[in-house]
């Protein structure tokens, strides 16, 4: 059983590009920075808790809030089902497939065959366009190799798997499109909504307010980390290379505003993308700092990151203020 026409090409984030997939199946394509940000995904956490290694910085929102949120704007119908049952998951999914739609899932990466890297992340996720007796088919990101399979076993594992930011059994589809939907107004409510919540955050390690908080901290991982030499390189991989598309999703978000400019013409829109584009290196910068600070032990590095944190703050708040201002046509 496999269903034709699923792809999405060079994809970087995970749930863009599993919702970028489906969406080409059903004849509607969009880039990977557009998704994202009608998705209104760009965000800011500072996560250190006492069960972690090490401190998380993470560039957008939950899981699975990405893709309902362009259903939202542009109208989709979608359809999400959980359960706590493998079988009745898997019933679930086969179904869809045979009816000839194609399935996102939401898996613990830590399962999946084709991963090289064996770490527990529940927030993954993949589209499935096919099985046969013994495997899946799934489309997953480029940096994990495009099209790929893994075994039945295993999907069921990834699926099924409990901890941080897993689900139950997640499974969604896209019912059929009437047309390609008007992105002007899903533009303009996707930047203002995303741009309000990044200003207005309940709790203080979310938005620009953790932004300030990771600015505080960052001083601090020297000694936060039992193996610096492993901790400060990977937390700062992870920022700009674990699925981000560069700079904590910023440079994904960069590219979003540059091809709204296109579409919507709006004087607080052109200015906010001209301060992405300048707010983007700088976090690239601040990953640069945390590498060499965990390759050398020198904090200094941490010095110059958490300045250029603080930094940062200020220019995604300002940046934020600037495109809550968007109009409506």
């Amino acid at each position: 059983m496999i269903i034709e026409n699923v792809a999405f090409p060079a994809g970087q984030h995970c749930e863009t590009t599993t919702l970028g997939a489906l969406l080409h199946h059903r004849g509607l394509d969009l880039s990977e920075p557009m998704l994202f940000g009608l998705g209104e995904g760009l965000g800011f956490v500072y996560w250190d808790a006492r069960n972690l290694d090490f401190p998380f910085l993470g560039g957008r929102t939950k899981p699975a809030t990405i893709t309902r949120t362009v259903a939202d704007r542009l109208g989709l119908a979608l359809h999400v089902q959980e359960t706590a049952s493998p079988r009745k998951a898997w019933q679930t999914v086969a179904a869809a497939l045979t009816a000839g739609r194609p399935v996102g899932l939401q898996l613990d990466s830590y399962h999946l065959d084709y991963f090289t890297t064996k770490v527990h992340f529940g927030g993954h996720f993949a589209a499935l366009y096919g099985y046969d007796d013994t495997h899946a088919h799934l489309i997953d990101t480029a940096q994990q190799g495009g099209t790929v399979t893994t075994t039945l076993a295993s999907l069921e594992r990834a699926r099924n798997e409990r901890g941080p930011m897993t689900a139950r059994n997640l499974s969604y589809s896209i019912g059929s499109l009437t047309g390609r939907p008007e992105l002007g107004d899903a533009i303009r409510t996707a930047i203002r909504n995303n741009a309000h919540a990044f200003l207005n955050p309940p709790i203080a390690n979310l938005g620009h307010r953790g932004v300030a908080k990771a600015a505080r901290q960052v001083t601090r991982w020297l000694d936060r980390s039992t193996d610096p030499s492993r901790d400060l390189p990977l937390a700062a991989a992870l920022m700009e290379r674990g699925g981000t598309g560069g700079a904590l999703f910023r440079t994904m978000y960069r590219d979003f505003l540059a091809e709204c400019a296109t579409i919507v013409d709006d004087d607080d829109l052109h200015l906010g993308h001209q301060m992405y584009a300048e707010i983007a290196p700088l976090w690239t910068s601040v990953s640069d700092h945390v590498t060499a600070a965990g390759e050398t032990g020198d904090p200094e590095h941490l010095a110059r990151a958490s300045a250029t944190l603080a930094d940062l703050a200020d220019r995604e708040r300002r940046a934020m203020q600037i495109l809550a201002g968007i109009h409506h046509r």
